[in-house]
C-alpha cells in the first residue's frame, strides 16, 4: 500500500512537471508568434509611413502668381482672333516679361535664364488655354496663378536641403531669395495638383499625371475579367462536377495547381511569343495586357471556383435531381448560383493580383511612354504599375514624389479590391 502510494505520488508530480513544461512550451509558442505579427505590422506600417511621407507632397503642387499683360502685338498682330494664330502666339514672351517686371534688377543671361526656370514650361499652354476659352481678354492684364517648375516646386515644398552650400543643391542662392521674395509678397502658395489625376505621363515632373496609366489599367483588367471569369468557371464546373476521375484529368488539375505557382513573367514571354509573335496583336495595347493576365489568373479563379462548388452540400443538387431536373439544370440552376458568391470572391483577388504586375507587361510592350489615354482597348497603352517603374527609374527628383504617390493609389485600390471580397463574401455567404 505504502509503495503503490509512493509510485501514486511520483507519477503525479511527473505528470505536474510534464504539464509545467507543456504550458511554458505553449506560452513560448504564442509569444513567438504574436512578436511575428507585431513584427510584420510593424514592417507594413513603416512602408506605408515611408512612402506616404514622400507621396503625399505629390498631392499638392506649387504655383506662382504672375501679372500677365495678353499683349495683342505677341497674341494677335492682325486682330483677327483667328484660333489657329492664338495657338501659335508666343505665350513664353508673355511670362518672362512678368518675370522681368517683378525682378526687374535680374540683368544677366544667366540670370534671366535662373530667373525663367521659376515657372514651369506648361505656363505657357495654360495661357494658351486660357485665351482660346476666352478670346477677350487679349490687351487685358490679369493676375494669373502659373505652375511652378519643379526644383522650385520641390524647395517651396521642403523635399530638398536648401542648408547646404550651393554647389551641392541645384537650387542656387538667387534663386532662394526669388522664392523668399515671392513668398514674403503672397505670390507663391501650394494648391492641389489636379494635374497628378487628369494627364497623362511627361518628361517634365510637374506636368506628369496618372490618368493614362490608371485608364490603361482598367482596361486591361477588363479584357482580364471577360476571358478568365467564364472560363475559368466553367473549367471549374466540368472538373468538379462532370469530368471522370482518370489519368488525364488528375494530371489537368496537377497542372492547373501547378500554373498557379508559375511567376508571372513566364506568362508574358508566352504572351510575347504567341499574341505579338504569331498572332501579330496590337503591340502594347490593353488587348494582349489583358489576355495575358487572364492567362496567369486562370489557375487562381478554377481554384477558387473549385472550392466554391465543393462546400455546396451534395443534398441539394441531389433533391434537383430527385425533382426531375436534369444533370446540367442541377448544376447551373442550384449549384453554380449558390457557390457564385465565392467564385466572385476568388475573381476579385486575382485581379487584384492582377493588377500590381509588372513584369508580364513589361514584356509585351506596356512600357511605352503613353501621353494621350487610350481610348480602346487596341490603342497603345501603359499601366498603372509600369508607370510607377518608369518613374522611379527617372532620373528627376521630381518624380520620386509621384512614384510614392501612385504607389500609395495603387496600394490603395489594391485594398479596395480586397475589402470588397471580403464583404461579398461575408454578405453572400450561406451556412449550410
Amino acid at each position: 500500500m505504502t509503495d503503490s502510494t509512493s509510485r501514486g505520488f511520483a507519477n503525479s508530480d511527473k505528470i505536474a512537471a510534464s504539464l509545467a513544461a507543456r504550458h511554458r512550451s505553449e506560452a513560448w509558442f504564442r509569444g513567438i508568434g504574436l512578436a511575428a505579427i507585431v513584427g510584420a505590422l510593424g514592417f507594413l506600417a513603416f512602408m506605408v509611413l515611408s512612402i506616404g511621407s514622400t507621396g503625399w507632397k505629390a498631392f499638392q503642387q506649387t504655383f506662382v502668381q504672375l501679372e500677365i499683360n495678353f499683349d495683342p502685338a505677341v497674341i494677335d498682330p492682325e486682330g483677327k482672333r483667328d484660333p489657329d494664330v492664338l495657338a501659335r502666339a508666343n505665350y513664353q514672351r508673355l511670362v518672362r516679361d512678368a518675370l522681368r517686371g517683378l525682378f526687374p534688377e535680374v540683368t544677366s543671361r544667366s540670370d534671366r535664364r535662373s530667373l525663367d526656370d521659376t515657372v514651369s514650361s506648361v505656363a505657357q499652354f495654360e495661357l494658351m488655354n486660357m485665351v482660346l476659352d476666352d478670346p477677350s481678354i487679349i490687351g487685358t492684364t490679369r493676375k494669373v496663378w502659373l505652375t511652378a517648375s519643379d526644383d522650385f516646386d520641390m524647395a517651396f515644398k521642403g523635399s530638398v536641403p536648401l542648408d547646404v552650400p550651393q554647389d551641392e543643391r541645384r537650387f542656387s542662392d538667387k534663386q532662394i531669395s526669388w522664392m523668399d521674395m515671392l513668398k514674403s509678397q503672397g505670390l507663391l502658395e501650394k494648391q492641389f495638383n489636379s494635374r497628378f489625376f487628369t494627364a497623362g505621363d511627361s518628361r517634365e515632373p510637374e506636368q506628369a499625371g496618372i490618368l493614362a496609366a490608371l485608364v490603361g489599367s482598367m482596361l486591361s483588367l477588363f479584357v482580364c475579367f471577360i476571358l478568365s471569369f467564364p472560363v475559368g468557371v466553367l473549367a471549374a464546373v466540368y472538373l468538379e462536377m462532370f469530368a471522370p476521375r482518370n489519368r488525364i484529368n488528375d494530371l489537368i488539375e496537377i497542372n492547373i495547381n501547378n500554373l498557379a505557382a508559375v511567376p508571372s513573367i513566364v506568362f508574358g514571354l508566352l504572351g510575347l511569343a504567341m499574341f505579338l509573335g504569331v498572332f501579330g496583336m496590337p503591340r502594347s495595347s490593353p488587348l494582349v495586357g489583358g489576355m495575358v493576365l487572364a492567362l496567369m489568373t486562370l489557375p487562381t479563379i478554377i481554384v477558387s471556383a473549385r472550392a466554391s462548388l465543393k462546400g455546396v452540400p451534395p443534398s441539394l443538387r441531389q433533391a434537383a435531381l430527385g425533382l426531375g431536373a436534369s444533370q446540367m439544370q442541377a448544376v447551373f440552376h442550384h449549384v453554380v448560383p449558390s457557390a457564385l458568391p465565392g467564385m466572385l470572391t476568388g475573381a476579385i483577388i486575382g485581379m487584384a493580383q492582377a493588377l500590381g504586375e509588372t513584369a508580364p507587361l513589361l514584356l509585351i510592350g506596356m512600357v511605352a511612354f503613353i501621353v494621350d489615354v487610350p481610348q480602346s482597348i487596341l490603342e497603345p497603352a501603359t499601366a498603372l504599375p509600369v508607370q510607377i517603374f518608369l518613374w522611379a527609374d527617372s532620373p528627376e527628383r521630381g518624380f520620386s514624389e509621384k512614384t510614392a504617390a501612385a504607389i500609395l493609389i495603387l496600394l490603395g485600390f489594391l485594398v479596395v479590391m480586397n475589402l470588397v471580397a471580403i464583404v461579398m463574401r461575408k454578405k453572400f455567404e450561406q451556412r449550410w
